[in-house]
Parts: C-alpha cells; structure tokens; sequence
C-alpha cells in the first residue's frame, strides 16, 4: 500500500477552518473556503504544483463551500442557506432555508454539483448536535428541496463516473454511504454502508473522487487521507502532518496534484505549537487523476423553496 506524505503549501497563508478544496476547471483555479472566517479564496496552480493565490472574498459570516456556476461566479453554502458569489467579489444571498441559520443553531457545510448540475448542500449543528444535520437540493429550475434529515454532520458528497452511484460523508456516525442516484431526478435511492470509520483513527470529513472511480476521504483528527477502492478495500493512505485534515482534490492543468485542506479549529496552544502548519493547504502527486468540479447550471438569481 503506498503512504506518500503530503507537504505544506507555504506560499498562501493559512487559514483557521480550512475546508473544501475544489477544482474549477473554467478559471484553472483552486477553491477553497475558511469556514469560520467566512471566505472564499481563490488560487492558481501551476502544471509544476506552485500554488499562488489570486483573490480572498467574503461569502458569510460562515461559508462551508464553494462551487462553480455557469455564469462565471460561484455558488456558497454560507451561513444558513445559498449564496451567489459574482466574478467582482460580491456576495448576493439567495435563499435562506427555513429552519436552519445561526437563529436556529445551524451552518451550512459541505456541498457538490451532480453531473446534471444540480447542487447539494448539507448543514449541521454549531456543536454537532446528533440528527440536527440535513442535505438539501437546488434543482435547475431553481427549486429547492430536502433530500435527507437527521443527518448529524453532512459532509463530502461525490459521484460515480456512470451516476448512478453517490457517496454521502456523515462526520457525526463515521461513516460513508452509499446511495443509489437517479441522474434524471436527482433523487436518492437504496442506500448501504460504504465506510464505517466509527473504530478507526477518525471520521470522515470531506472526500472526492478520481478517474478510476475510488473514493478519498480525509479523516478529520487523524492526519490522514485514505484512498478507497469501490469495493471499499483501502489502497492508499496519504499522511499529513496537521492532523486535522478536512477534504482533499485534485487540482492544477492535469489534475494530477492532491490538494488537501486542513483546520486549526479545537488545537490548543500545545497542539498548535506542535503543529505550525495547521490550517494550511498540504499537496501530494499520488500517481493518478481527478475531477474537476461539477459546475451548478440552474438560474443564480431565483432560488426558492417549494
């Protein structure tokens, strides 16, 4: 099995809850989000994996990710629904879902585009109240919808190549599932267990996928980012020294550099002395190819909820 070490990106500064790195094929640039201090930023990477960031902007009072939409903006799960980011940096709210936000103890977190290019975003409690986490849907009209409640912490979500499978992180029971997807609907099907991570070092955060349809999933707390086969058989383990690992992408022109985002969030003083490093981006070459980003392709000026 090989266990490569990732290194520190030194050349853009840390952040506090570093989250959700993405590929954004359009611009050739790398997203990612600091969740507690509300940003998007934004950075470009290079085919020899030099990483320099281009723009830093302000989503929310929290934003747990970012995607691209087919008007050259972006697409957040900030604060307590959906929020549109333009090309110039300004943040538009969208929608704000009833029943979740700050009011009622809740953020956004983690979130995707499917390949039809509908957008899924979870949330979860402020302090992780089990069942509290739900995944909503924007579909391409602009509706928006509840896919699943009592979830606890709604983390990485990604496809099969073929569609018809997706992968649902829950941060909160440690485990991957698996459902089976209706690309022409956008709606969940059976569901199984994937990975369960409850005994293990620690538990799924964010994930994606690569070209040969294996699932990588950080492990939050452990400083790891392992590489599962379909078959859930781990293949691969990718060490990262900040053990707070949060998700993972492949990234620059040939999507071959692994980008992994990492979190200063619950390190004390010890802790953060003796990782100086938390916080930042961390990158490793692993021998295969990813996905870029799903981009969202419904309207970014009409969401509503039914």
């Amino acid at each position: 099995m090989q266990t490569p070490t990732a290194t520190p990106v030194r050349s853009v500064p840390p952040a506090i809850h570093g989250e959700g790195p993405t590929w954004d094929a359009a611009r050739q640039e790398l997203l990612w989000v600091d969740i507690d201090a509300g940003q998007v930023r934004r950075a470009t990477v290079s085919a020899g994996g030099e990483v320099a960031e281009v723009a830093v902007h302000t989503g929310g009072e929290t934003v747990g990710f970012v995607v691209p939409a087919s008007d050259g903006g972006w697409l957040l799960g900030a604060d307590g629904g959906f929020t549109h980011l333009d090309p110039t940096g300004r943040a538009t709210v969208l929608v704000a879902l009833d029943g979740e936000g700050p009011a009622a103890g809740t953020r956004m977190n983690d979130g995707a585009v499917d390949p039809a290019g509908r957008l899924f975003g979870g949330t979860m409690a402020f302090d992780g109240s089990p069942g509290a986490g739900s995944l909503y849907r924007v579909d391409l009209d602009g509706s928006v919808h509840t896919v699943l409640t009592g979830l606890t912490i709604s983390n990485g979500i990604e496809w099969t190549a073929d569609g018809r499978t997706v992968y649902l992180a829950d941060s909160g029971t440690s485990t991957v599932r698996a459902y089976d997807y209706d690309v022409a609907t956008g709606a969940f099907g059976a569901d199984r267990v994937f990975l369960d991570l409850s005994s293990d070092a620690g538990p799924a955060d964010g994930l994606t996928m690569d070209d040969e349809d294996h699932v990588w999933v950080a492990l939050w707390g452990a400083g790891r980012v392992r590489r599962y086969s379909p078959a859930g058989e781990l293949v691969a383990e990718v060490r990262v020294p900040a053990r707070n690992t949060s998700s993972c992408a492949f990234t620059g022109p040939g999507r071959d550099l692994l980008v992994i985002s990492t979190s200063t969030q619950d390190l004390d003083d010890a802790a953060r002395a003796a990782e100086p490093d938390a916080g930042r981006l961390f990158a490793v070459r692993p021998g295969v190819t990813g996905r870029p980003a799903g981009t969202y392709r419904g309207p970014v000026d009409a969401l509503r909820q039914p």
